[in-house]
């Protein structure tokens, strides 16, 4: 079925939000997408690949003490630990930038402030429940409902942060292949690097120029979809790669210093995200850990572990709770003035 115009839809009530946003996305989360595949693939796979993740762990940190862990992270100092805070922040901000140049790209004139709280209100949700299309468009219908958003804006808007982040980890992670490959402090060759590193910048050039001579909508899944301008795809590139290299930053701040270079880094990080995203496991928890740890090479155990649980810390669960006390303060708000 075609997508009408985003004007068309009417908003529900609260508890229907979740089924008709679900018939507004692609539909890569329905019963329809290759049920096979679906019933199989994206129920094995997690298993497999949080299986591996943990022989992974079991190998890289069985002989790390509890004591060694804590002393990497009373070695942070003050110092190291606002460095996280902030960069979690302003990873925090720059989605929240990304999520008002969606709306407007929807059709929806909202301040940057109301922007900037739906956003960080559906991702700090979203990046600890993994990455469901279904939940954070859910969370952004409810919120941006007050600020009369439909439900179409919703999902286009989602669907532009998704891209986002896609073509802005692309870039990221081809530059820093290219500039961090064969680096002794990863494990990745560096001909498979390079390779790498210039596949995903091309993939990310080809968007660029589908954006600037595509005019016709792209039909799939039973929707359409229009790309955005070229201008606007430069910006989604720009907000995605600073967003992932700030959020990179986190670990790397923790880490001790010269352990690894920055970019040498980043090359690793970046598979180990996507890795951590296809599993499906919420969060990516100990997937996102597994891959990098088996990436890196010559980072010590300790600090390494002491790094995850400081940026699990500062990147998820204080952002989890500060969006979960936001959301019951609204609610009691809202139950007052009914």
């Amino acid at each position: 079925m075609q997508s009408h115009d985003p004007t068309e839809l009417p908003l529900h009530g609260p508890e229907d939000v979740e089924e008709e946003l679900a018939a507004v996305l692609p539909e890569t989360q329905g019963n329809r997408f290759f049920p096979l595949i679906r019933r199989w693939a994206l129920h094995v796979v997690p298993f497999l690949l949080l299986a591996a993740a943990v022989f992974v762990l079991w190998r890289e940190f069985h002989e790390v003490r509890p004591a060694d862990i804590a002393a990497s992270m009373r070695a942070w100092g003050y110092g190291d630990t606002l460095a996280a805070l902030g960069l979690s922040a302003a990873s925090f901000t720059l989605m929240g930038l990304v999520e008002w140049l969606g709306l407007r790209w929807a059709g929806a004139r909202l301040p940057i402030p109301p922007a900037l709280a739906g956003s960080f209100l559906a991702n700090a949700i979203g990046h600890t429940l993994g990455a469901n299309l279904i939940v954070s468009g859910a969370i952004r219908a409810r919120f941006y409902s007050r600020y009369g958003v439909n439900l179409r804006q919703v999902a286009a808007t989602t669907v532009f942060h998704g891209a986002s982040f896609a073509v802005g980890l692309s870039a990221l992670a081809g530059a820093s292949l290219l500039i961090g490959g064969g680096s002794p402090s990863v494990r990745i060759a560096g001909p498979v690097a390079s390779g790498m590193g210039v596949l995903l910048l091309g993939g990310v050039a080809f968007y660029v120029a589908l954006c600037g001579t595509l005019k016709q909508p792209l039909r799939g899944f039973g929707h359409s979809l229009k790309l955005p301008s070229w201008r606007v795809a430069l910006a989604q590139i720009g907000l995605g790669a600073c967003d992932n290299a700030v959020a990179a930053g986190i670990i790397w701040s923790l880490l001790p210093e010269g352990s690894v270079e920055y970019f040498t880094f980043v090359g690793a990080y970046a598979p180990s995200v996507v890795v951590g995203l296809i599993s499906h496991v919420p969060g990516g928890v100990g997937v996102f850990e597994g891959s990098l740890s088996t990436l890196l090479a010559g980072v010590p155990a300790a600090p390494l572990a002491a790094a995850f649980l400081g940026y699990r810390l500062a990147f998820f669960l204080i952002p989890l709770l500060i969006a979960g006390l936001a959301l019951m303060a609204d609610a009691m708000r809202q139950r007052g003035h009914s």
